[in-house]
């Protein structure tokens, strides 16, 4: 790598993590196209594998943040990570086979359905409340919850869920943070902060997985995963102080990100259906 990609790898990773911080997901899915066309790695595979690898300690950064605030349910997390496990390593091996283009191709009609997700989720984000209504609230829903009885895992759907969502996640080396959450909260009936807190290990574990398989077929740039990594830690505190001061606007800002996936995403398409010769 040049010193340029070293700089462009960096500030990449700043991208992601500035947006992770600011809107608490959805960055990821641009480490992809940032790697392959802004830091020019050519090769699909091996910004696939980085970005799964990047993705992975990511998660289990944040996982350690959710476990110490008591938001993991450890049992169904690994209910659904273990069979995941086995779908993320199919999923990469298909991943593997796949021309580059047709699967940068995928990789951006994926790109608009998270978009879409993106807007569904901002339309039905409320002006945050008075700071005190909002701590009453929150004190009798935590009392409400102590006096519920444990919700019930439904672990054939958990299974299911778990190896599908895996294969997703190792065929397009992404973290399936987006799909795993209401996974959780379908199946096992958890709150959202917890549905959140425990994907992460399953997103961490999927995109360990993906990294390995990619690993040893040598399809990982180890020098733009360190740099893309450090530049996200950096983007990811700015992110996280930014948050505080726009949270009044965060669903202006999930529809103005959301509106930069789909011209990226319109983008792949475009480049990787002249490759393809559709």
């Amino acid at each position: 790598m040049s010193v340029e990609q070293s700089i462009l790898s960096v500030i990449s990773g700043g991208i992601v993590g500035l947006i992770l911080g600011l809107l608490g997901g959805g960055g990821s899915i641009l480490a992809v196209p940032l790697l392959l066309y802004l830091v020019r790695l050519r090769n699909p595979h091996v910004v696939i594998g980085t970005s799964a690898l990047a993705v992975s300690v990511n998660a289990f950064f944040n996982l350690f943040t959710h476990a110490r605030e008591g938001h993991v349910r450890w049992k169904p997390a690994l209910g659904f990570s273990i069979p995941g496990i086995v779908g993320a390593f199919v999923g990469s091996e298909l991943g593997k086979r796949l021309h580059g283009a047709t699967l940068l191709f995928l990789f951006a009609i994926l790109m608009l359905v998270i978009a879409g997700l993106m807007l569904r989720r901002a339309g039905g984000q409320r002006p945050a409340a008075h700071p005190e209504v909002s701590r009453v609230s929150q004190e009798a829903g935590d009392t409400a919850a102590a006096v519920q009885p444990a919700s019930r895992v439904q672990w054939p759907k958990v299974i299911g869920a778990g190896f599908l969502v895996g294969a997703l996640s190792g065929f397009f080396g992404i973290g399936g943070g987006f799909l795993i959450v209401p996974a959780l909260v379908f199946a096992v009936d958890l709150s959202f902060i917890e549905a959140i807190g425990s994907s992460l290990l399953a997103v961490g574990l999927f995109g360990l997985t993906t990294a390995v398989t990619y690993s040893l077929a040598g399809l990982i740039n180890w020098l733009a995963f360190v740099e893309f990594i450090a530049g996200g830690a950096i983007g990811g505190i700015l992110g996280t102080r930014l948050a505080t001061r726009l949270s009044q606007r965060r669903a202006a800002l999930n529809y103005i990100f959301s509106g930069v996936i789909v011209l990226v995403a319109i983008y792949m398409l475009y480049k990787n259906a002249l490759a393809l010769h559709l």
